[in-house]
């Protein structure tokens, strides 16, 4: 992999996707600024216990649990970066590392636990969950409940006719291209991405819909690429809208026990107490893992076809450029890199990497001192590249 995917990716971040989470304890108020700034232990303890931070819903397993078999050969990779040669234990510790899972050919060939982390504690996904918002759209689309996603939004989300939104597909939501003016930027106070579904402001209208029908345009539809966690969590109203169930309910259905992970999830909720689209969701490493799988194996389980094939091709392929040249490009809530593989990634060091011809799935979760950064995203992209080399 080329290291200038993972800087694209960093600044297309920006410090991303925590802003209208709702505090457990309506006598303390625990906002983004908490989430952001939280260090050391109380990062890592707070990342494995969101539930008890956040209000959130649950994503039930069901009774059967997909086996993740251990291959009797495990890897031990080393790589090289900054001049130096790290081992996995060296590189879990300098960057803050609470998890790395890798599977080939669907076993487990590597696994490695820090910051006090057990195999059965969850971790916080940040904007991983996008990309499971994006595999919920395809199980959708197979179960009929989304038509196309060539369809207009406001035909799932009426509330947005007369917008900016009018005449914008699904498809160009899902490869954050509506056109639609959005500043992501947390180090401005009066950005979008700070002041947006904070709270209800019009009785049963989604607060992120209240926000985001009242902004203007500033592209034509599908012309630009513009990172924007607030549309993720619309798409998240629009598969809620479409199926006639909230979509922690859905994740269980379509997924959580349908392909059998091991544990329950949860996932954060807004203000209006809907799941967020766009961060959030709190899974076991292994689960993390079957995610990954779940994908690769072609949205298949139990025999069953549970996401539409053609939608996840599209899905995890380019179908927009990023701006950096280079850099890969974005499918539908997942990151493209240049080899043409794909990732889920999340602040903070969360990332779910696919190498399909090598069927390998890496998996990261980590509570980096800092959102992101160029140093850091060199570094997970050497480290990936040292584990998919010790896997050939």
């Amino acid at each position: 992999m080329r290291n200038i995917f993972g800087l694209a990716i960093a600044a297309a971040l920006g410090v991303g996707a925590a802003h209208a989470q709702v505090s457990v304890d309506p006598a303390k108020h625990t906002g983004i600024a908490d989430i952001l700034s939280w260090q050391g232990e109380a990062q890592a303890r707070g990342y494995r216990d969101i539930e008890h931070i956040y209000k959130t819903k649950v994503i039930r397993r069901g009774d059967r649990v997909h086996l993740l078999p251990v291959a009797a050969k495990q890897l031990n990779p080393t790589f090289a970066y900054d001049g130096k040669t790290w081992t996995v234990d060296a590189y879990m510790r300098a960057y803050r590392v609470s998890g790395v899972l890798v599977l080939k050919d669907g076993q487990i060939v590597l696994e490695k636990y820090a910051l006090g982390r057990k195999p059965s504690d969850r971790w916080t996904s940040f904007s991983v969950a996008k990309s499971v918002t994006s595999t919920l759209v395809g199980a959708a689309i197979a179960d009929g409940k989304i038509k196309s996603i060539d369809d207009p939004v406001t035909a799932y989300i009426p509330e947005l006719k007369g917008s900016a939104y009018e005449g914008v597909s699904v498809r160009q939501m899902l490869m954050m291209s509506s056109g639609v003016t959005w500043n992501e930027n947390y180090v401005d106070p009066t950005s979008d991405v700070a002041k947006a579904g904070q709270s209800v402001t019009e009785p049963g209208v989604n607060p992120m819909v209240s926000y985001l029908r009242r902004l203007p345009r500033a592209h034509p539809p599908g012309t630009t690429f513009n990172y924007n966690t607030g549309e993720t969590d619309l798409v998240g109203v629009l598969i809620a809208k479409a199926v006639g169930e909230p979509i922690s309910q859905y994740a269980s259905e379509k997924i959580w026990r349908a392909y059998g992970m091991e544990r329950d999830a949860v996932w954060m909720t807004d203000p209006g107490g809907q799941e967020r689209g766009g961060t959030g969701i709190s899974m076991t490493l292994r689960d993390y893992g079957r995610v990954g799988q779940f994908i690769l194996d072609g949205g298949k389980a139990g025999g069953r076809q549970i996401v539409s094939p053609g939608y996840l091709a599209d899905a995890t392929r380019r179908e927009i450029a990023i701006g950096a040249p280079g850099a890969g490009g974005y499918g539908y809530f997942w990151w493209i890199m240049p080899s043409g593989d794909y990732q889920a990634v999340g602040i903070f060091g969360q990332s779910i990497t696919t190498f399909r011809k090598d069927r390998l799935i890496v998996v990261t979760n980590a509570a980096w001192t800092q959102p992101t950064g160029k140093e850091f995203s060199a570094a997970r992209t050497a480290f990936i590249a040292g584990v998919q080399a010790a896997a050939k």
